[in-house]
């Protein structure tokens, strides 16, 4: 009787132990998944398409389908996919580099974006900076008029501007009713309606991360700037400027990235004359057919973006681990 009295618990505690182990083991596999699967996402759906997209690139134009050549063919055999790896160069990469047209459009399409995103960080920064400090029962309903636009399709709300912005459109109709102006504006078909499309159709981009970071701001940092004499503008640089940067940054991100690529902005709102890099790689792959040459201009403009934010998330992990 004593010895099973002896054993029963100790039975028990080894049960115990197994379920110790097997939720350790199970923790180990669940968090080795969670980290697999953003890498495995990525490798299919980035990495993936970015090689086949950069073998493009290193082919040449042909009259066929698809328009361009070598294909890599693996069923002619080893000896002539090894020949068809020769036939690769880098001309479609040094032609955009000599031809003015590309690096026109690089420059245009960056410098466009980072006015876009400036302004849309002006315009936002207050709106978001209002609904941080705005009463807790009436934000869901700020947050909601905010994302309200993502409701209607993206084109349907860029051919809207179109109405708005053109000589005879509601803009000019008004500034003329209230004698501002003599004579319409020329706004359509200019870099100006590309700036007021891009800093419209992304600006919720730029309030979302800007209201996360400036809702979680303590209120009292304030506070306590202002008993010891900080005036409300200088406690603004000092104090709610700088806890806002991860917003400002992240925001920026979201805006100046696709902003640079776009092509359905400047087509409708910058006309024939806009020069974009995302208008130019659509009329080399579809007007030209040049798939090699389009693909290398696609890649460059990805290795435009990719790299300043790899090198910044860098720079801010070395930022982080010497402050720690």
């Amino acid at each position: 009787m004593s010895n099973a009295a002896i054993s029963q618990p100790d039975v028990g505690e080894g049960k115990e132990r197994q379920r110790a182990q097997g939720g350790k083991i199970f923790t180990a596999v669940a968090s080795r998944i969670v980290v697999v699967v953003p890498y495995l996402w990525l490798l299919v759906f980035f990495l993936v398409p970015f090689v086949i997209v950069f073998k493009i690139s290193l082919s040449t134009t042909a009259i066929a389908m698809p328009p361009y050549t070598p294909v890599l063919d693996l069923s002619d055999g080893l000896s002539a996919f090894l020949e068809q790896l020769r036939e690769f160069n880098f001309d479609n990469y040094t032609f955009l580099f000599d031809d003015p047209l590309y690096r026109n459009a690089y420059i245009s399409s960056v410098l466009i974006a980072a006015l876009s995103t400036f302004v849309a960080l002006v315009v936002a920064f207050p709106i978001a900076y209002a609904m941080s400090r705005a009463p807790a029962t009436i934000r869901p309903t700020l947050m909601m008029m905010v994302i309200l636009p993502f409701w209607t399709s993206f084109l349907i709300r860029v051919y809207a501007w179109i109405g708005i912005l053109k000589p005879e459109g509601l803009l000019n109709q008004f500034l003329q009713a209230i004698g501002v102006i003599d004579q319409p504006l020329q706004i359509m078909n200019t870099n100006t309606a590309i700036v007021i499309g891009i800093v419209y159709s992304y600006l919720p981009f730029m309030i979302l991360p800007l209201y996360a970071t400036l809702e979680k701001m303590d209120l009292s940092l304030i506070e306590a700037a202002q008993d010891l004499g900080c005036r409300p503008l200088s406690a603004f640089w000092k104090i709610t400027f700088p806890l806002a940067i991860p917003g400002i940054i992240a925001g920026c991100l979201l805006v100046f990235i696709p902003a640079v690529g776009e092509f359905v902005i400047p087509d409708l709102l910058g006309g024939s004359q806009t020069l974009m890099i995302g208008k130019t790689l659509w009329n080399e792959f579809s007007s030209n057919r040049d798939w090699p040459l389009s693909s290398a201009v696609a890649v460059i403009l990805l290795l435009l973006l990719v790299l300043p934010i790899v090198y910044f998330q860098n720079a801010q992990a070395k930022a982080q681990e010497a402050g720690r």
